[in-house]
């Protein structure tokens, strides 16, 4: 396989995407004079939530695409789940970013994050069961 497995192209998105998060809250922090926590600053609250919840979600989603694509699941699906996984994020970040409250971002990255996840996790459960489902399938 040339240039490795479909599913680190978008670890390696999702990374960089992290980067960017973190420069973010860094930024934030020298610009609010915040050392460690969030201070009395909305804003800078709001920076550390957006990295915050990239960290919740995604290593387990990335985790889950891997898992999917070494399970056999159709690279066009890994493609699929990989460019809503991306899209989802971005637009999640963009909307929390912008409001506390609820965002087109905040809503449809979120669901489209879920989606991901779900839809990762039911294609592993049935490419591990299937020989229990079919015997002699394996």
């Amino acid at each position: 396989m040339i240039g490795g497995p479909v599913s680190f192209l978008y670890a390696a998105l999702l990374g960089l995407l992290l980067i960017a998060l973190s420069v973010t809250v860094v930024l934030a922090r020298r610009r609010f004079r915040v050392g460690l926590g969030t201070g009395n600053d909305e804003a800078m609250q709001q920076a550390v939530r957006v990295q915050g919840n990239f960290t919740e979600y995604v290593p387990f989603a990335v985790v889950l695409l891997i898992v999917a694509e070494i399970t056999g699941m159709p690279l066009p699906a890994v493609h699929a789940a990989g460019i809503v996984l991306v899209v989802s994020r971005v637009i999640h970040a963009w909307g929390l970013s912008h409001s506390a409250g609820v965002t087109f971002g905040r809503f449809y990255g979120t669901a489209g994050t879920w989606l991901v996840i779900t839809g990762l996790s039911l294609w592993i459960l049935f490419a591990t069961t299937a020989a229990f489902r079919f015997p002699g399938s394996a």
